[in-house]
This record gives structure tokens, sequence and C-alpha cells, in this order.
């Protein structure tokens, strides 16, 4: 069953405007073959649009029916996620 196979997607050290196309398209394509968990241990820096393309991400795996996972958010990320007020949306899919 390849469906149910989580697809593990690692961020790199810079998730900001000049890395997002590439991460979306890893993401559309994990998105397409079933569950997927993000690995944001690794990330320095993170853009505000990054953030919002994770939750969109989220979203999209909630319509299909997958599971949607954030593992290990770096002190980076959850300093971004709280400073802009986004805890409550973020917290369904973080992890670790």
């Amino acid at each position: 069953m390849a469906k149910s196979q989580v697809q593990s997607v690692a961020l790199p050290r810079i998730v900001d405007l000049d890395a997002l196309d590439d991460i979306a398209e890893t993401l559309i394509g994990a998105l397409s073959a079933g569950p997927v968990d993000v690995d944001a241990s690794g990330v320095e820096r993170v853009s505000t649009n990054a953030l919002f393309m994770l939750l969109s991400a989220a979203q999209t795996a909630k319509k299909a029916k997958f599971a949607f996972t954030i593992s290990d958010a770096s002190a980076s990320v959850a300093a971004a996620i709280e400073k802009l007020g986004l805890k409550p949306a973020f917290e369904p899919v973080l992890k670790g």
C-alpha cells in the first residue's frame, strides 16, 4: 500500500522566499502520494510565507484525508510561530 507510507520531507537550513518554490514542489509531490512528515529540526531561519505555505500544505492533506505532521521544529521555527501568533494553527500538526 504505497498510499499509506509516510513521505518524509526535510526542510533546508534557510526557508525563505528563494527556497519556497522548491519546497512547495516537494510538498506537492509528497502530498499526492499520501501522509507527510516534515522534518523542521535543521531550520535556522524561516520566513512568514514559508509558515503559511506549511499551513496550506496541512489543509491540503486534511482535505485529502492524509496525515500531515511537522516533526522536531527547531527553536527558530517555534519562535517564529509564537511571534506571529500562529501557535493555535500549528498545534494540530506539530510533534516532537
